[in-house]
C-alpha cells in the first residue's frame, strides 16, 4: 500500500517539476515551488 502511495506522489512531483519549467510567471513558478517542497519531504517519508 506504501509504494502506491509514493508512486502517486512521485507522480504529482513530476507533474509539479514540469508544470515549474514551463510556465513564465514568477509567482506562478514560485507557487509551483512551494508545492514542490511538502512532496518532497513526502517522498523521503519525512512530515
Amino acid at each position: 500500500m506504501m509504494f502506491i502511495y509514493l508512486g502517486i506522489t512521485l507522480y504529482i512531483l513530476i507533474m509539479v517539476v514540469l508544470n515549474l519549467f514551463e510556465e513564465k510567471r514568477f509567482f506562478n513558478q514560485l507557487n509551483a515551488a512551494l508545492v514542490i517542497i511538502p512532496l518532497i519531504l513526502r517522498l523521503l517519508m519525512i512530515k
